[in-house]
């Protein structure tokens, strides 16, 4: 007997006793569950390979996810190298958690540092230009924020992002527009993750509002800096957890200043902290940057 089986995939699979068509809910509930029973009563791990969507969701009903014990999505670019896999459920470990993978002419090799890897072509001297301290499960990961503003045609800007939900971007551009009194009616905006990684959380907005700031200002965002806080639609910059291992990560990587938000207890750091109050507040960045500060 074999100790790991593939199916590849289980949309293909079908049921002689039903009538069904292969791929349909009667045939995917049953077929699973019928491979699901042999892995319990042999022993034998399983991967059932599904077909996702354009948006990198299993296709489909969901009933899938729910009748196994851990669901990992192979993640990545057809552009770039790279490869994340990602575990979104785990009923025996840790979820949320990431590896990522380069893809190489021998097959996919495993990435000891990413972070790295991830800031290895990032220039401080270039507008639009932000990092980013993520935190991927249990992972911290500093990613490159790049934002372009260029003049658009006028009453039909267009937002694009890569690596982003284009939402939030849209967001993001409005709060600036009401509390930086920064006029994008007659602009393009464009957002881009570097390295094929996609973004998911809140903590990423005032990078994100740092590197739209730096395009439209002409300037390169403070050198040797991360920016890590939500933005809320006051303009308010709000906190975000795991800010300790979010810091010794930047620290790590040579990183000498961290844009945070006000008001809360910065652990121990050797970088030195900026704290914003409010996004207005980034403005003030960059008259520091001009004045050479």
């Amino acid at each position: 007997a074999p100790d790991l089986s593939s199916i590849d995939s289980i949309q293909t699979m079908r049921l002689e006793a039903l009538e069904q068509a292969a791929g349909s809910v009667g045939q995917l509930r049953a077929c699973a569950d019928a491979l699901i029973r042999h892995a319990k009563r042999t022993g034998c791990i399983v991967l059932l390979i599904g077909h996702v969507t354009k948006d990198g969701q299993i296709a489909g009903p969901r009933l899938l996810e729910h009748m196994v014990d851990a669901v990992v999505y192979f993640e990545g670019e057809r552009g770039h190298a790279f490869r994340i896999l990602r575990a979104v459920k785990n009923r025996f470990g840790p979820a949320n958690e990431i590896g990522v993978f380069e893809m190489c002419e021998t097959g996919l090799v495993g990435v000891p540092n990413p972070s790295a890897l991830f800031l290895s072509d990032h220039d401080d001297g270039v507008p639009g230009s932000a990092v980013f301290a993520a935190v991927e499960g249990s992972r911290p990961l500093l990613v490159e924020i790049q934002a372009l503003v260029t003049p658009g045609p006028p009453g039909s800007p267009r937002r694009a992002a890569v690596g982003l939900d284009s939402g939030r971007l849209a967001m993001l551009l409005a709060v600036l527009e009401g509390r930086c009194s920064l006029v994008m009616g007659g602009r393009d905006g464009y957002l881009n993750v570097a390295g094929g990684l996609r973004v998911q959380e809140p903590a990423a907005d005032l990078a994100v509002a740092l590197a739209i700031l730096s395009s439209v200002a002409g300037c390169p965002a403070p050198r040797g800096a991360v920016a890590l806080g939500e933005i809320g639609l006051a303009g308010e910059i709000r906190s975000v957890g795991h800010l300790e291992m979010r810091l010794r990560e930047a620290s790590r990587l040579g990183f000498t200043r961290a844009v945070l938000p006000a008001g809360r207890a910065v652990p121990d750091t050797p970088l030195a902290v900026t704290p914003v109050g409010r996004v207005a507040d980034l403005l003030d960045l960059f008259s520091d940057a001009r004045s050479g500060a």
